[in-house]
């Protein structure tokens, strides 16, 4: 490529403002995050493709349907086995070296797919469709990366803003519906999507470390968890190290940030979902409820788990928001459980009981 168009000094203001990214400050002022990497920048294109290939312009085409059908009005109807796009990152700018790409070949395709739309003159993108897109040097990428060693590709990403009023939409269930609009200006009914209620969620009551938020994420998104919730006081779930320890997941789970827990849980209680908090002093443990219902919790049943401070736990306030306290049973010496793997045991337990004898789970 001619170096005209090869991003190569590592002082330009746009390298600095990626760099910054890794700030908490820059964050929220360009209102972007990092993706670094070849498993972030993958998801991060995949899920642009989703969105913007010419195939996905019908909706139907864009969502793994559980089922398609006609409603009594003649309309036509799919389940979406993925959450609403617009409760997902957008990708903003993607910067890659030539080295990367050679030894991610599945993510050179990804990138060709991409090219052929961004750079299609019959195709009239929306702004928010379209990326930049720029090859770099070496020194460049490490210039904006955050982690010791760059993997020289990159990308720069949108936050969706999900405030409450959005949340209680996804938890509870909702609709699309998409209008066909004809070449005379004309409209006439087109698809509807229907996304299910959320069944099984976390919510991080004042989690701070990085790691253990990245890895709740990335447990939330193996265990099919419809969105994650961080109450104030919760790190920043945009962060770089955040984003790498979900290796990918924060492109597949809606995260939610800033969430009141008592507006939250009373919600919840109000929509029949079961809201129960992991206390290590808990009286029910999590092995009695696999063999018999406890106190009126069923693991079945639609479920978020409250997970507290890593040193602290949750408060007494927060374990009153609950249905129920549950404790995992420690059979050795060791005093406690990390918060993201107490976490995962009760986000695994609740899945593989909504699942059992039904087929779908993957191996590996």
């Amino acid at each position: 490529m001619s170096s005209e168009f090869v991003l190569d000094n590592p002082g330009a203001e746009r390298v600095k403002n990626v760099a910054a990214l890794a700030t908490r400050a820059a964050r929220r002022k360009q209102g972007a995050f990092l993706a670094e990497g070849p498993q972030s920048v993958r998801e991060a294109l995949t899920l642009w493709l989703r969105r913007w290939e010419p195939e996905a312009d019908d909706v139907a085409g864009s969502q793994t349907a559980q089922r398609t059908g006609v409603d009594d009005a003649g309309e036509h109807r799919i389940q979406a086995s993925k959450p609403p796009e617009d409760y997902l990152p957008a990708l903003d700018a993607l910067y890659f070296t030539p080295e990367a790409l050679a030894q991610h070949p599945d993510v050179e395709a990804l990138l060709d797919r991409a090219r052929g739309v961004l750079f299609d003159p019959g195709r009239n993108l929306p702004r928010e469709a379209r990326f930049f897109l720029r090859e770099a040097t070496a020194e460049v990428l490490a210039a904006m990366s955050d982690a010791e060693t760059s993997q020289g590709l990159l990308a720069v990403c949108r936050p969706p803003a999900i405030a409450f009023e959005g949340l209680d939409s996804l938890l509870v269930g909702m609709s699309e519906t998409f209008v066909r609009l004809a070449a005379d200006g004309t409209t006439s009914s087109g698809l509807t999507v229907d996304y299910a209620p959320v069944r099984l969620a976390p919510v991080l009551v004042g989690l701070q470390d990085p790691g253990n938020v990245g890895t709740v994420i990335r447990t939330a998104d193996a265990v099919g968890a419809g969105v994650v919730v961080l109450t104030p006081g919760s790190a920043d779930p945009w962060a770089p190290k955040v984003v790498r320890a979900a290796a990918g997941s924060h492109f597949h789970v809606p995260i939610a940030t800033g969430i009141d827990p008592g507006e939250l849980t009373t919600f919840l209680r109000d929509n029949q979902v079961q809201v129960l908090a992991a206390d290590g002093h808990a009286e029910i443990t999590l092995d009695q409820l696999q063999t018999a219902d406890a106190a009126g919790v069923r693991l079945d049943a639609p479920t978020v788990w409250l997970l507290g401070h890593e040193a602290h736990g949750l408060t007494e306030d927060h374990q009153a928001m609950a249905d129920a306290r549950i404790a995992l049973p420690l059979y050795g010496q060791a005093e406690s459980l990390n918060v993201a793997v107490a976490g995962a045991v009760c986000l695994y337990a609740s899945a593989m009981a909504q699942h059992s004898g039904a087929s779908g789970a993957r191996g590996r």
